[in-house]
């Protein structure tokens, strides 16, 4: 692993990806971000705060000290911020859980896994690289596929939410926080058999 050390008071770096800014606020890219606020509003014990690149805070989930990120280096580099938290901290590699969207998935749609491939999302890809594992747990939130082949992906991914979309995407916020919550509480292969239908 990337980080060991018995000491480390959080049991948990949970990051939920997105981009900082107003212009990006409720697009499908800031699919993690909204759980982040979900998470933030029932576990919070602290406002968050800038610190190692990203906005962080702590969450208390299942008697346990979670330290919660919001990386705010775009994206691409959302790496930069988890490595350095990663660092600071000591957290293990296999006590990193990342809460991100996937256009390959149905709107709406929720899926665990606790390890894999990034699937393309940069974001993911990036943190594989910096932590230098695929064996990282990942909430994946469905945000829906582009409408045709021509669509540009990135104006996909950093469009807004239609108001049908948004009325399904706000159920399943909540229920990526719950799976969230239900890895940290009974682990990965529990979170994906109550979550992966």
């Amino acid at each position: 692993m990337f980080f060991k050390n018995k000491n480390c008071v959080y049991s948990y770096l949970v990051v939920c990806l997105g981009n900082p800014g107003k212009e990006y606020e409720n697009t499908r890219h800031n699919a993690g971000f909204k759980v982040a606020d979900v998470l933030e509003k029932d576990f919070a014990k602290s406002d968050f705060k800038l610190k190692h690149k990203a906005l962080i805070c702590e969450c208390a989930i299942n008697g346990g000290r979670v330290l919660l990120a919001k990386p705010q280096t775009y994206m691409n580099l959302s790496g930069e911020a988890v490595s350095e938290i990663c660092k600071f901290y000591k957290i293990q590699v296999n006590n990193v859980i990342v809460v991100f969207d996937d256009i390959s998935l149905p709107v709406g749609k929720i899926r665990v896994r606790g390890k894999g491939t990034h699937g393309g999302h940069n974001g993911m890809k990036n943190i594989s690289e910096h932590l230098k594992t695929t064996d990282i747990i990942r909430v994946k939130v469905g945000v829906g596929q582009k409408p045709n082949t021509e669509y540009d992906l990135k104006d996909w991914v950093l469009g807004k939410f239609s108001k049908e979309d948004n009325e399904v995407l706000n159920k399943a916020f909540k229920k990526a926080a719950d799976a969230t919550v239900e890895i940290i509480k009974n682990g990965t292969q529990s979170a994906m058999n109550k979550f992966n239908n």
